[in-house]
């Protein structure tokens, strides 16, 4: 092999590597930003925000609990983004399903593009709706609404995420249960559903953390009783003061659920990609 051909592989694994630490650092540097300056107090984020030596501790994470009750804003956070999800995928699921057996994907896209809509274009229906009914003052009725609108970002992801999945399954299988006398939610339930499940997974993980960090939708619609997290840190910023150290502890705060539960799901959540792009 000559020298050139050895260079030029040299040159080119180089700038492989070299891009691949671009694409680390532009990721994982805002995060790493955050985590760090969550220790650090808000003089030296603002003067010196590069400064490696400045002192940390974790006054922030202690004011940030001493000001918030931060467990009843985490387990409303959870019943938005959880019911969202599982809504989403109830409907979600037979949807993708029928929009397979059928055919229909130009259904498929137009979902899409509710989810691809600003969300600034639901929150006043929503909001007239939620006066309409009284959900500001009543919890359950808000939590209702909250979940509802939070629904507009799930189901439209769920079924964008499934139509692969079901794709993939052997139309043989659902043509031999429909000759057995299966009806199609019997195929559905126990042929299609089974096999689907690492997209399920998928499905699941992206929506409640697309759901879970939904800031819009928490800010117009919550009140004092239902209020989720991300609407949290918007108190750390205000006209003419804020308060960054706090501001990136409970970032650090809000994001670690998300983080726990795409952490504990990586296994499916692998899965379940790679055996979507594969037909």
């Amino acid at each position: 092999m000559s020298t050139d051909v050895v260079s030029a592989r040299r040159r080119r694994t180089l700038f492989i590597y070299v891009g691949y630490l671009v694409a680390l650092m532009l990721f994982f540097g805002p995060v790493l930003f955050m985590l760090w300056s969550a220790f650090r107090t808000h003089l030296d984020i603002t003067s010196t925000p590069l400064d490696v030596t400045s002192a940390l501790s974790a006054d922030n994470f202690v004011r940030v609990f001493d000001r918030f009750d931060f467990g009843r804003y985490i387990v409303n956070s959870v019943i938005i983004a959880g019911g969202s999800t599982a809504l989403g995928l109830l409907f979600g699921a037979p949807a993708a399903y029928v929009i397979v057996l059928r055919q229909w994907s130009g259904l498929a896209f137009v979902m899409l593009l509710a989810r691809m809509a600003p969300g600034v274009m639901f929150v006043l229906p929503f909001f007239i709706f939620s006066v309409a009914v009284g959900a500001p003052s009543n919890t359950a009725l808000n939590y209702t609404v909250l979940v509802l609108a939070h629904v507009v970002i799930t189901l439209p992801l769920c079924i964008w995420l499934l139509v692969p999945f079901f794709e993939s399954v052997p139309a043989s299988l659902d043509e031999a249960a429909m000759i057995d006398g299966a009806t199609i939610g019997a195929r559905f339930i126990k042929v299609a559903l089974p096999l689907v499940a690492p997209g399920l997974a998928v499905a699941v993980t992206l929506s409640f953390v697309f759901s879970w960090n939904y800031f819009l939708f928490a800010l117009a619609l919550s009140n004092n009783d239902t209020i989720p997290l991300p609407a949290i840190a918007f108190t750390f910023i205000g006209e003419g003061q804020s308060d960054y150290g706090g501001l990136m502890a409970a970032s650090t705060l809000i994001s670690l659920p998300a983080l726990v539960l795409a952490t504990t799901a990586q296994r499916w959540l692998v899965r379940g990609l790679t055996a979507g792009a594969v037909k």
